[in-house]
């Protein structure tokens, strides 16, 4: 089992969970993924962070910024500045559940990283 954690986010993958082995969460709220789900919103956070990234130099100071993705199961949204920001995520499946999460500034960066350690540490395991 992987679990991590810090201020307003959690993230914990328990292949022993079966159908939904993946956790994450924020402030006050929480849930289950499975394994496609799971992958498809950590190529899309990490996706959106990528190109924060490679934005993030041609931004003033001051400027905002609001990067969006729709990839099917899942909506994100990526909004702030050079500095920090926010990220929402929604999904959508054809059935099911339906659910949605949002990290603040404050805990969005941490977030981000814990899932990228996930992310590559499950792309090793496959190869």
């Amino acid at each position: 089992m992987i679990q991590q954690e810090g201020p307003g986010w959690r993230l914990a993958r328990d292949p022993m969970r079966g159908q939904h082995p993946v956790l994450i969460g924020g402030e006050g709220w929480a849930f289950e993924l499975t394994e496609d789900e799971w992958a498809a919103l950590a190529d899309l956070v990490l996706t959106l962070e990528r190109q924060h990234r490679a934005l993030v130099d041609q931004l003033m100071a001051e400027e905002a910024i609001e990067l969006e993705l729709d990839r099917g199961l899942w909506w994100g949204c990526l909004q702030g500045d050079r500095a920090s920001w926010s990220v929402s995520v929604v999904l959508t499946p054809a059935a099911g559940r339906g659910v949605e999460g949002h990290w603040p500034s404050t805990a969005s960066a941490a977030m981000v990283a814990a899932m990228r350690t996930l992310w590559d540490n499950r792309n090793d395991q496959c190869n």
